[in-house]
């Protein structure tokens, strides 16, 4: 899954994402959301950007999904 993750923000071959936590937020409005914080961590193993990854799936057939993120820090 992080390689979805990963393509999603355009995280460069030499660096990494690692996962810090996730937040289920609940089923609203026809929508189960899920957040996740991810960061960002280069070659010499530094932390270089985080980010907020937004996984939204309809509850509803036919289940569509979608991906959005933000940089935080």
């Amino acid at each position: 899954m992080s390689d979805i993750y990963r393509k999603l923000i355009g995280i460069p071959d030499a660096h990494s994402l690692r996962q810090v936590s996730v937040n289920w937020k609940g089923s609203r409005r026809g929508q189960d959301t899920d957040v996740y914080i991810f960061e960002e961590v280069n070659e010499s193993g530094e932390t270089v950007a985080k980010y907020e990854v937004e996984s939204s799936t309809s509850i509803h057939p036919p289940f569509n999904a979608s991906l959005s993120y933000s940089k935080i820090q």
